[in-house]
């Protein structure tokens, strides 16, 4: 055994070392070269990529087996590259303003080329094997982390510092992405250490000795805020934007809205946007921003979170953000000729539904900060929201806000509030609208209206009364306006948004159809149910049962999946109004569907669904329905029907009257093959 573990473990170490070889440029340039790095694939990777990634994959199994051996081994792999990466300081030389990287010979650009390939796909490794230094090993392996993360800070720092980017060279179309990779590279290894360093900061949180992290931190930002800059490579510039992002949302130390970096990103985001970032970048300085604000510190009581501070601060970093855009409703209906204005709404709706987003499951405090600071944006979006029924565009970028809002935000946002946004909504869905807007499959419209039904379903999912008077007018939608254009139609994308609505209505409203509960309805059995708005329950009915007519497999297994919970979690089947009016209708369509095998895939569901519908009255099921069942079958003689019903044995339990079904099914179909295909009579039971 001991010889065994010992081969074992070499042949392990021996695996590491030919995989680490395998990825080097230095090593394995010819091959390397050859493999695809322009070319996405569905997973949106090049052939590289998926290369590399498979490779620190079996990095990472053999550092969970031999965390010091993988070290040992990585590590001298990793300094050698640094070495050259952090000696080309050295090589700038300066002639006025300018700086040029004195490396020209074809040789050594080769060489540096390689080295800094390697060196990328080296910070990948490390940033991979992250995971390893958390939870309970961080104090046994406290000290290698420290290492690592001090020297990832280093050539943060380094690369920040001295700018390679931004360098005149030589073959400057082969080294500069090389040079901006690297340091892109070092930035998101570092950010792979933010649950290390969140770890970190909880443990100092106990100690006096804070200095470590301090600087580590302070460090960090150093080498990430002078990168959150329009001039900046996008690559760059977005590791820089998730370095800190990760800062604010995964570590969150006290002392980081304080830091000078801290505040100067502050002051470029709030500053009139004379130097706006790329959208993807803005987006994620703003959460970043935000959450430095909003996310309570880690590891101290509510008195010393400061929130009534940090409160002001956050009002005034979102009303700088949404200056322009609540001076908008002042321009009235130019609006909609505006260009510009479009624009403005969509990127700071973008940015504000982020913000939100990125809280969503925060304490009530944060979310309470947020909704206060966003209050009048929101009046705003809510007043704009007409002006811009006709432009899909913008609309759906306002229901995606507002979709946002309510998932986050409803309890904040308040009863009133909320009622007066649904209403809005409402009365700005007209028929023709919806018509317009559902029949275009695939448009912004089309979207919009997804939307809002999505918004709808949040409302009616709101436990107690809160939302109920709305939802009259919710079915209407539904069953008055939405219904009638997508019943006939594919429109598949609506037409699931609106069947999930119907569910949610009846699933999580059902008192509003059946004033009685489960146990009383079935204690008084055979008893008056006490029932409500029985129209509208027909009529959702009758919508789920026209979809089972419909060819589109996928609404038909979403509403069968959503009566069987009906049925599960209200006893629907056992309904006396659904029993005694539905219930056969059913169980027709359902073995019509079986029957003419236009959704095979689904068979078990159907068949499953069909037990429970019979199951409600077994004797009628056998006795009566079956009988008018196959009365009604075409192609059929009388001695054939006869057979068929002899043959289903009155079973109850679900095995057997699958194996019924299934039975009586392929019977069926095959008595209809022979009487289409052969002279009446030939076929004889």
């Amino acid at each position: 055994n001991i010889n065994f573990s010992f081969n074992f473990f070499n042949a392990l170490v021996l695996l590491l070392r030919e995989v680490l070889n395998r990825i080097q440029f230095r090593l394995n340039q010819s091959q390397l070269e050859e493999l695809d790095d322009e070319t996405l694939d569905d997973d949106q990777q090049t052939e590289w990529q998926r290369y590399l990634r498979q490779s620190l994959e079996v990095v990472a199994r053999v550092m969970e087996l031999l965390p010091s051996q993988t070290f040992s081994v990585l590590f001298p792999v990793l300094q050698e590259d640094l070495d050259i990466y952090l000696g080309l300081q050295q090589f700038i030389v300066r002639s006025g303003t300018s700086r040029r990287l004195n490396i020209t010979a074809e040789a050594d650009c080769r060489k540096l080329h390689c080295a800094l390939r390697d060196l990328s796909s080296l910070l990948q490794a490390v940033g991979r094997l992250a995971e390893f230094f958390t939870g309970d090993v961080f104090s046994a392996r406290f000290n290698d982390a420290l290492a690592i993360v001090q020297r990832l800070v280093e050539v943060s720092c380094y690369g920040s510092q001295i700018s390679l980017y931004d360098v005149e060279m030589a073959v400057p179309s082969v080294l500069k992405p090389d040079l901006i990779d690297v340091h892109a590279q070092s930035l998101a290894a570092l950010q792979a250490y933010s649950h290390w360093l969140a770890q970190f900061c909880g443990e100092v949180q106990r100690q006096q000795d804070q200095t470590q992290f301090v600087d580590l931190i302070r460090s960090s930002m150093a080498a990430t805020t002078p990168l959150i800059n329009a001039k900046v490579p996008e690559k760059l510039l977005l590791s820089a934007c998730h370095l800190l992002v990760s800062m604010a949302t995964t570590v969150r130390p006290v002392f980081l809205v304080s830091l000078p970096a801290a505040q100067n990103i502050f002051s470029l985001i709030t500053d009139n946007h004379n130097h706006r970032l790329p959208q993807e970048a803005h987006v994620l300085v703003c959460r970043a921003l935000s959450n430095m604000l909003l996310l309570p510190w880690p590891s101290l009581p509510e008195a010393e979170q400061q929130w009534q501070s940090r409160s002001a601060n956050h009002t005034r970093l979102l009303s700088s953000l949404t200056q322009q855009y609540r001076l908008l409703p002042r321009s009235g209906c130019r609006l909609a000729l505006s260009d510009t204005c479009k624009a403005a709404i969509q990127q700071t709706l973008c940015v504000l539904r982020d913000l939100v987003d990125s809280i969503s499951v925060e304490a009530t405090k944060s979310r309470q900060i947020c909704y206060h600071s966003l209050q009048e944006s929101v009046q705003v979006t809510l007043a704009l929201f007409p002006l811009f029924i006709q432009q899909p565009d913008v609309t759906d970028e306002m229901l995606s806000f507002f979709l946002t809002l309510f998932q986050a935000l409803r309890v904040q946002m308040g009863v009133a509030f909320t009622e007066q946004i649904i209403q809005t909504f409402l009365s700005m869905f007209t028929r023709e609208q919806l018509a317009v807007s559902i029949l275009q499959e695939g448009s912004s419209g089309s979207k919009v209206v997804q939307k809002f039904l999505k918004i709808l379903q949040v409302v009616v999912q709101e436990p107690g009364q809160t939302f109920k008077p709305l939802l009259p007018s919710i079915l209407s939608l539904c069953l008055d306006q939405v219904y009638p254009i997508v019943s006939e139609r594919s429109c598949p994308d609506v037409k699931a948004e609106m069947f999930e609505l119907l569910f949610q209505i009846l699933h999580q409203n059902w008192r509003f159809f059946f004033k009685s509960s489960v146990l009383s309805s079935v204690q008084r059995t055979g008893a008056e149910e006490l029932m409500e708005n029985q129209a509208q329950f027909i009529a959702a009915m009758q919508a789920f049962g026209q979809s089972f007519l419909q060819p589109d497999i996928h609404i038909f297994k979403q509403n069968l999946s959503y009566l069987e919970v009906l049925n599960t979690k209200h006893k629907l089947y056992h309904r006396k109004l659904f029993r005694n009016t539905m219930l056969f209708h059913f169980i027709n369509v359902l073995l019509q569907v079986l029957l003419h095998k236009s959704h095979d895939l689904l068979q078990d569901d159907i068949t499953l669904a069909l037990y429970n519908m019979a199951a409600v009255d077994f004797p009628a099921f056998y006795s009566s329905f079956l009988p008018e069942f196959l009365n009604g079958c075409q192609g059929l003689d009388p001695h054939q029907r006869t057979s068929l019903a002899r043959n289903f044995t009155p079973e109850r339990d679900l095995p057997s009257f699958s194996q019924g079904v299934y039975r009586i099914v392929n019977d069926l179909r095959f008595y209809r093959l022979c009487n289409g295909s052969l002279p009446p009579g030939t076929l004889k039971l």
